[in-house]
Formats: structure tokens, C-alpha cells, sequence
């Protein structure tokens, strides 16, 4: 069942925030409704073009949310200066992660602030 509770967005430093909270411990194809049309509209209206998507509280993602991160960050990257990156990964996200090599193409942080910080230093 979709979630009808948006994630937390804030701006840090020109660094946009996704903070994605309990409500989306699982996020396999159901429960992507929601957050697809806000990260993705996100993607062509930040500016800066620079995200951190933080996934603290999720402990399971699928090949529908890949897929969701992939069109996220390819409407970033073609913007200038455009950045992605991903923080507070589980265990087992961090291996699906690593698995895919996903973390060949995007920053991996262990904690949001992290992120902000690497991205601050990157403008």
C-alpha cells in the first residue's frame, strides 16, 4: 500500500536533503507512488542541482527503486553541476549497493551529513 506521508526535504548548504523516514522501511514497487513524482520533480526544479538522498530508516529496497534512483539522478547529472549521492545506508542495502556497483557511480555516506558536506565542497 502507497504512503500518503512525504519524506522531509530541507536545504543544507545549497544541498538539498531527502530524508526518507519510518514510513518507508520497505520500498518495493506498492510502495513507490508517492515519492517517485516528488523525487523526480525534485530532480528538474533544485537549485543547486545537488541531492542527498538519505535512506537512514530503510531497510529494504527492490529493482523498482533502483530504477526510481537511476531516473532521479539521470535528470541531475544533465543539469550543470548537477550531484547525487545516497547515505545511511542498512546492511543489506549497503550490499545491494555494492552488488550492482551502484556505488561506482554515486557517493555512498554513512551519514547525511557526510554527504552535505562532500557535495558543499564539490561547489
Amino acid at each position: 500500500m502507497p504512503t500518503s506521508r512525504a519524506p522531509q526535504i530541507s536545504q543544507h548548504d545549497h544541498v538539498t536533503l531527502v530524508q526518507l523516514g519510518d514510513e518507508y522501511k520497505n520500498l518495493d514497487e506498492h510502495s513507490l507512488e508517492d515519492i517517485s513524482t516528488i523525487l523526480l520533480d525534485l530532480a528538474k526544479s533544485i537549485d543547486p542541482p545537488l541531492m542527498v538522498l538519505d535512506l537512514s530508516h530503510t531497510k529494504f529496497f527492490g529493482s523498482a527503486f533502483i530504477e526510481l534512483m537511476f531516473r532521479t539522478w539521470n535528470k541531475i547529472k544533465v543539469r550543470d553541476g548537477g550531484k547525487f549521492s545516497i547515505s545511511g545506508l542498512s546492511k543489506t542495502c549497503r550490499e545491494v549497493v555494492e552488488v550492482t556497483h551502484i556505488d561506482r557511480l554515486w557517493p555512498v555516506f554513512e551519514t547525511s551529513e557526510e554527504a552535505i558536506e562532500s557535495l558543499r565542497n564539490e561547489t
